[in-house]
């Protein structure tokens, strides 16, 4: 005999970060396919577009890993930024307050996506597992007035 349960029963687990060498493959890929399309449509002269890409890229990617994973994340952001979105292309180069402050935004970015998804989650989490109480001013209105 079948019996058939309902799948939304019970408090659902928080979500497991992605493995951080997965996390670092997507930095990769993603940052190597955001500066190629950025130096193919505004060209090698917008630094500052190419770092506000690659920071939403930190971010997006932040949301699914670990905090461990950012420094990793920022780095092979910042190498694809300084390597191939600034002139001269395929050199590898440090201007100290300039790659410190880009090495910086990617980090910020980063972390901010990977703390704005676990407090998502905890608070996600918060609301599973907490029980609902009513309280005098939750309570529906009773009387001819009431819908």
């Amino acid at each position: 005999m079948i019996e058939w349960v309902p799948l939304g029963t019970g408090p659902k687990p928080v979500p497991r970060p992605v493995a951080t060498p997965l996390v670092w493959a997507g930095a990769f890929g993603g940052a190597s396919a955001l500066v190629a399309l950025l130096n193919t449509v505004v060209g090698t002269d917008h630094p500052g577009l190419a770092l506000i890409a690659l920071s939403l890229l930190a971010a997006v990617l932040g949301v699914y890993a670990r905090f461990a994973a950012a420094p990793g994340t920022a780095v092979l952001c910042w190498l694809f930024l300084n390597g191939f979105a600034v002139p001269p292309a395929g050199t590898l180069s440090w201007a100290g307050p300039r790659d410190t402050f880009w090495l910086t935004c990617l980090l910020v970015a980063a972390l901010v996506g990977t703390a704005v998804s676990r407090l998502a989650h905890a608070r996600a989490a918060h609301h599973r597992l907490t029980p609902v109480t009513r309280t005098p001013s939750t309570e529906p209105e009773e009387g001819p007035h009431a819908f």
